[in-house]
């Protein structure tokens, strides 16, 4: 991921579970920096928020719009900017190789890059036993076209490798 210098928008506040065709609790995101990434442009977490038994809509990064997710228990998501004194907001000064690791629950979004520096970080995704296929009400990223899964069902393993197998009890 890659926020160029100069750049005034920001990444929306969002989930990052609505965007993807899994759902459970042992979930976990990562945002690793390739480049010194000062407070004031780091990404932002709204602290526990994880826990607040919501969903919200995923929203469009381009125009800041939510999802057509019809037919689900989706929220809009709160703005956050407007009422940031009510949020225990998250951020930290970070060094290449520093890592973020959160909850796909848990709401966060990224300021603006309006410095030289360039802000380029590395996000891969975890999904722990409990994790089972959920079909969303509309598009996800990224979409996994051809998975051939119901909800419910565990992750197809040649899709979503086991990197870590519990061992065995004799």
């Amino acid at each position: 991921m890659v926020k160029e210098p100069g750049t005034v928008k920001r990444t929306p506040w969002h989930q990052d579970a609505p965007y993807y065709c899994v759902d459970g609790s042992q979930t976990v995101s990562f945002w690793i920096p390739l480049d010194p990434v000062a407070k004031d442009v780091c990404p932002e977490f709204l602290a526990g928020s994880h826990l607040w038994n919501k969903l919200f809509y995923p929203r469009s990064f381009a125009n800041n719009t939510d999802y057509d997710y019809d037919g689900d228990d989706f929220e809009t998501i709160p703005d956050v900017d407007r009422e940031r004194e009510k949020y225990d907001i998250r951020s930290w000064a970070l060094a290449p190789g520093d890592t973020i690791l959160f909850h796909f629950r848990t709401v966060h979004g990224a300021p603006s890059n309006p410095g030289q520096g360039r802000r380029r970080g590395f996000a891969p995704r975890w999904l722990g036993e409990d994790v089972r296929f959920v079909a969303r009400p509309g598009r996800t990223s990224p979409p996994y076209p051809g998975i051939g899964q119901k909800t419910g069902e565990r992750m197809r393993e040649d899709w979503f490798p086991i990197l870590w197998p519990r061992p065995t009890s004799n």
